[in-house]
C-alpha cells in the first residue's frame, strides 16, 4: 500500500506553489511567516494553536508540520494530545449546535 492520496513528501513542496502564481505565494508565505512570530501569543503557543486547529481541519500535512514544531518546541505528548482535545471539543459542538438547525425546520414542517 505504497499508493497514496497524500504522500508526506509533498509537504516539502509546499514552497513550489509559486511556480503557478508566485505573486500570490510570496504574499501569502510573507503573511504566513508575520503570523507565526512571537507578538501578543508567542511563536511557541501559536504552534499549539496551528497543532490544535490542523487537526480540526484534518490537514494531515499540517498535522505532520506542526506535531514537529510543536515537540521542537518544548509541548510534551501530554499537552499536545489535550490540544487536540480541544479541537475535538469545538468541533464537536459546533456539529452538534448546528442540530438546532434541524429542530428548527422539523418544528416548522411539522405545524
Amino acid at each position: 500500500m505504497d499508493n497514496h492520496y497524500y504522500n508526506s513528501k509533498d509537504l516539502d513542496k509546499f514552497g513550489n506553489i509559486a511556480e503557478y502564481q508566485k505573486e500570490l505565494a510570496d504574499k501569502f508565505f510573507s503573511y504566513y511567516g508575520e503570523v507565526f512570530k512571537d507578538s501578543h501569543l508567542t511563536a511557541k503557543e501559536k504552534s499549539l494553536i496551528a497543532l490544535a486547529v490542523a487537526h480540526a481541519v484534518q490537514c494531515p500535512y499540517c498535522i505532520d508540520a506542526y506535531s514537529s514544531d510543536a515537540y521542537e518546541k518544548g509541548y510534551s505528548e501530554a499537552q499536545m494530545m489535550e490540544a487536540v482535545h480541544v479541537a475535538s471539543a469545538i468541533k464537536g459542538g459546533a456539529v452538534l449546535v448546528h442540530g438546532v438547525q434541524m429542530m428548527n425546520k422539523v418544528k416548522e414542517i411539522g405545524m
